[in-house]
């Protein structure tokens, strides 16, 4: 592993432990050259994913991207940094056990989506203005109409199944 300080390929490893979900391997490293420490994770990838752009081109997924995209969604946010591992995480495994190596980037907008929407309304509302390329005020409303609704929808239904038997009097 290179040195990010001084990009030295000599580094030891120190003490490795799994994460807290335990989905990696946490590594400490320290540099045998210039001695800076710095830590590591080791994860399972079961295939190499391509993520094919709107335009076409192809590149390698990046689980860091992913990580960036949805973090910088939910800035500010009051949410646990483990909701957003298993987030994440819950994502690419999504992505890899699909079968496919070729993933459109339409379909990890739309987990992105997907999750959010359960995790967080208002970083919801902050990724889909970006990635559906928000240009006027209406389109907040729609998306905040379909916000509203899905949670009008689920406090009904938490209502009814509270409610108990109906009597007959």
């Amino acid at each position: 592993m290179r040195c990010p300080y001084c990009g030295s390929l000599d580094t030891q490893v120190k003490d490795s432990r799994p994460s807290d979900d335990s989905s990696a391997i946490r590594r400490r490293r320290v540099c045998s050259d210039c001695g800076g420490r710095f830590t590591t994770f080791e994860r399972v990838q079961l295939r190499e994913l391509m993520v094919v752009k709107r335009s076409g081109k192809r590149s390698p997924f990046d689980r860091d991207k992913l990580q960036r995209s949805v973090e910088v969604a939910l800035r500010k946010r009051p949410v646990e940094p483990e909701r957003i591992e298993r987030l994440v995480s819950g994502i690419v495994r999504q992505l890899e056990s699909s079968g496919d190596t070729d993933i459109p980037s339409s379909t990890i907008g739309a987990l992105i989506m997907a999750g959010l929407k359960n995790l967080d309304g208002v970083a919801y509302v902050r990724f889909a203005s970006v990635y559906k390329d928000f240009r006027e005020a209406k389109d907040f409303e729609e998306i905040l109409g379909e916000l509203s609704t899905d949670v009008s929808v689920a406090i009904g239904e938490a209502d009814e199944s509270t409610a108990g038997p109906a009597r007959d009097d």
